[in-house]
């Protein structure tokens, strides 16, 4: 596989790097987005049912929800690197996840519904970033209101995964 160095903090939004410094220094990001998908599946399927619907706290999200989520994260942030690395110089919005937990009707989907589009998406998101020609990784582009490099955009999308993997750990799975 590539190896792809971690981005300069000049290549993204200060707040992303609580992404990506939760991944290894060692350029295989492509690797880890590949055994991640592995792991992350038998995670999920590994979680009791009962689970999947519970909510930590009034307002925070299912564990459906935060799946769905990422899902919908790592769809926006491929297309802003596809956008980036094809040398497309427009400007990106930026996207406000609330609305789209509220309105993905997450809860209403079963277990195995979500595991299949998330496996979609790593496998799109996969096929996409192996083909990259090498000068497309340190191209960017504004992306709500912020700088960023194709691979700062990759690195945040494989360590977002992982913050939310933490957070399941940590508050739904005392």
């Amino acid at each position: 596989m590539k190896s792809i160095p971690k981005p300069q903090p000049n290549e993204y939004d200060p707040y992303a790097i609580m992404y990506i410094k939760l991944l290894p220094d060692d350029g295989l990001v492509l690797q880890h987005l590949a055994e991640n998908a592995e792991m992350m599946k038998k995670f999920f399927l590994s979680l009791p049912k009962e689970k999947w619907e519970y909510r930590y706290a009034p307002g925070k999200g299912t564990i459906k929800e935060i799946l769905l989520h990422i899902i919908d994260d790592e769809r926006i942030y491929a297309y802003r690197a596809l956008r980036f690395a094809r040398n497309d110089a427009t400007e990106l919005p930026g996207f406000d996840q609330d609305p789209y937990a509220v309105h993905s009707k997450a809860n209403e989907r079963n277990i195995e519904s979500l595991i299949e589009e998330y496996s979609a998406v790593r496998n799109s998101t996969l096929a996409l970033f192996n083909n990259l020609p090498d000068d497309a990784w340190i191209r960017g582009g504004k992306a709500n209101d912020h700088f960023v490099t194709v691979r700062a955009l990759i690195y945040h999308l494989a360590g977002h995964e992982l913050h939310h993997l933490n957070i399941i750990k940590e508050r739904y799975l005392p």
